[in-house]
């Protein structure tokens, strides 16, 4: 059996929310005995075990408690009610930078947060060159931290955060800081902190980061544990909440609720004529600031990425079969429409996509009110990281290209991988030695 590095229990915390600032001050009076302020739970009644060795992720949407949680372990806030119990030395890279004196030069903060960790003046001498190498500010090390940069910033504070060998290391959102080589830096450190068997629990937005690193993923919603298990599983649950199609009660047979899911992939609306209507979109993370643009001749008015199951899905397994579905609504009569997608990274450049057209498919003639729907099946063998999707459905009139309509950056794609390569491509090169 195991022994326990971090052991959290019944944990709860409650936050008073007042409607106006003099509701606080009658109820510190005692004034009246009605409540004057309604609860909020950050966290309710949260159970979960971390094994010495393991590497668990928290995974949830924005206001989940994630951070809450990593706060009270770490002793920033105090539970409302609940236990928390440590087995070894934490070193957090929660907010970075708190703790740092703004007058205080780069160096005696480094002294400053190595005493607040609980570290001797002799240890942290022991430690300091690892520190500074790993921080690679120079000349600015011996200069007030409120004249550095904010990348200077943070690669301080992650250098002493990191470089203090603790026993437990508790991330959140912290390893993507700075520029792209001190971020590669940070994940050559995390993984030396995986291989010498170091207990960590990373919270992060990054899917393909937790399926890489994490034994164990952790979900919450809204304060609530909802499930833990392997990263696969777990990721494919939260995929769900993102887009509302979780049922907590999926699995009580309970499913007398307008829009889940059947079997089919369809939603299920009630109406006068039970009618069903594929909203494949509905089911996907869309962009809320997406670019629609085009002529209005035609109309792109579904959309999604489909996973190797049929199955809507913001989440992609490398090299995994995908098919990208879109349904076009066309208002006018139009010979040869074409159809495309194309996937690009978050600086914009565009990494892969086809159409209709260089597949060589026969589209032929649409009229108006024609919906026409398109899937282009493959696997894209992307590195880690997220990628942004575009669809059009364009053509040729007298000669002239025409956007009929556009969707640009519709939707923000996650893939995750566990084959190492270089570049955002992977080649599926096969290696002969003698």
């Amino acid at each position: 059996m195991q022994n326990v590095a971090i052991r959290v229990q019944n944990l709860t915390k409650m936050y008073k929310l007042y409607d106006k600032p003099t509701d606080r001050l009658v109820e510190s009076l005692g004034l009246s005995k009605k409540k004057c302020y309604k609860e909020h739970y950050a966290l309710n009644g949260i159970n979960m075990v971390v094994n010495q060795g393991e590497t668990v992720g928290i995974i949830g949407t924005n206001g989940s408690g994630k951070s809450t949680i990593l706060k009270i372990i770490t002793g920033v806030l105090t539970p409302t009610s609940g236990n928390v119990e440590i087995n070894g030395r934490i070193s957090a890279l929660l907010e970075l930078g708190a703790g740092f004196n703004m007058e205080y030069t780069g160096l005696e903060n480094v002294y400053l947060n190595g005493t607040m960790i609980g570290f001797s003046r002799e240890e942290i001498d022991e430690k300091i060159d690892a520190i500074l190498e790993f921080a690679d500010i120079g000349e600015f090390i011996p200069q007030p931290v409120k004249t550095y940069s904010s990348g200077m910033f943070v690669r301080l504070a992650f250098a002493v955060a990191i470089n203090i060998e603790p026993e437990i290391l508790i991330v959140d959102e912290a390893l993507s800081v700075g520029d792209v080589f001190f971020q590669a830096k940070c994940y050559r450190k995390f993984e030396e902190f995986k291989k010498m068997g170091k207990t960590i629990l990373f919270v992060s937005h990054d899917l393909a980061s937790v399926n890489k690193y994490c034994d164990r993923v952790i979900l919450l919603n809204k304060g609530i544990k909802v499930d833990e298990g392997s990263p696969k599983v777990i990721i494919d649950i939260y995929k769900k909440i993102l887009v509302n199609q979780y049922d907590e009660n999926e699995n009580k047979g309970n499913n007398e609720s307008n829009g889940k899911i059947n079997e089919n992939n369809t939603l299920k609306h009630k109406s006068d004529d039970s009618t069903e209507i594929k909203l494949y979109k509905e089911m996907m993370q869309q962009n809320p600031n997406v670019i629609k643009y085009g002529s209005g001749i035609a109309e792109i008015i579904d959309f999604a990425v489909l996973d190797q199951n049929g199955q809507p899905t913001n989440t992609i397994e490398s090299g995994a079969d995908n098919t990208v579905l879109m349904k076009v609504k066309f208002n006018r009569k139009i010979n040869n429409p074409i159809f495309a997608y194309t996937i690009k990274d978050v600086l914009g450049v565009e990494l892969v996509g086809t159409n209709t057209m260089y597949e060589q498919v026969n589209t032929g003639t649409v009229n108006p009110g024609d919906i026409r729907e398109v899937k282009f099946r493959q696997k894209w063998n992307l590195q880690n990281g997220d990628f942004l999707l575009s669809l059009g459905c364009t053509g040729y009139e007298n000669g002239e290209f025409v956007v009929y309509s556009r969707l640009y950056d519709v939707c923000c794609l996650s893939v995750f991988t566990d084959r190492n390569f270089v570049g955002k491509w992977n080649a599926n090169s096969e290696v002969s030695y003698s």
